[in-house]
């Protein structure tokens, strides 16, 4: 298979020296962009492909999904903001994001995934670290989810990458 290059002006890598917050904040965004970098050039029909049989991973869900938890994380829990349901589940489609891609826009869900991520950078602009929202009852700090969107990201562009592999015929690096 042919690897692809991911160098790209809208990813770069962290700086190896830099301060606790910029250095999350940096990861962050590395990891938003290696998203965006792995649907890059493909059709609909590859962004909406789910090559694992056992699996309702897509590329195109993937962007929805990261939409939900961009919402969830720094808008509902963090923000506080009163935002009942999903964007693209229900109570009958727990997974909807995933699940229910017939039908779906890839512009318009892209647009939504941009700005649930920019409203994610506002919100956590006007807080510190340690500043805390509420999720199920319990405090979690603007560090905590930081790191948890890290690992949500990180562990999604491992699939997409396979995903991209099976679809499209390159790996990423």
């Amino acid at each position: 298979m042919p690897v692809e290059s991911l160098e790209d002006p809208r990813r770069t890598d962290p700086p190896y020296l830099d301060g606790e917050r910029a250095a999350l904040e940096a990861w962050l965004e590395y990891h938003r962009a290696t998203l965006l970098l792995k649907v890059d050039g493909l059709t609909d029909d590859q962004r909406r492909a789910r090559p694992v049989p056992t699996s309702l991973l897509s590329l195109h869900g993937l962007v929805r999904h990261m939409a939900e938890v961009e919402r969830n994380w720094f808008a509902r829990v963090l923000d506080g903001q009163d935002a009942p349901g999903g964007l693209y589940w229900t109570e009958a489609h727990p997974d909807g994001e995933l699940e229910l891609l017939d039908g779906a826009v890839w512009d318009d869900d892209l647009a939504t995934w941009h700005h649930w991520c920019d409203v994610s950078r506002e919100i956590a602009a006007r807080h510190e670290l340690d500043d805390t929202g509420r999720r199920r009852g319990e405090p979690v700090s603007l560090r905590w989810i930081h790191l948890h969107m890290i690992e949500e990201y990180a562990r999604h562009n491992g699939h997409a990458d396979l995903i991209r592999e099976l679809v499209g015929g390159s790996v990423g690096e």
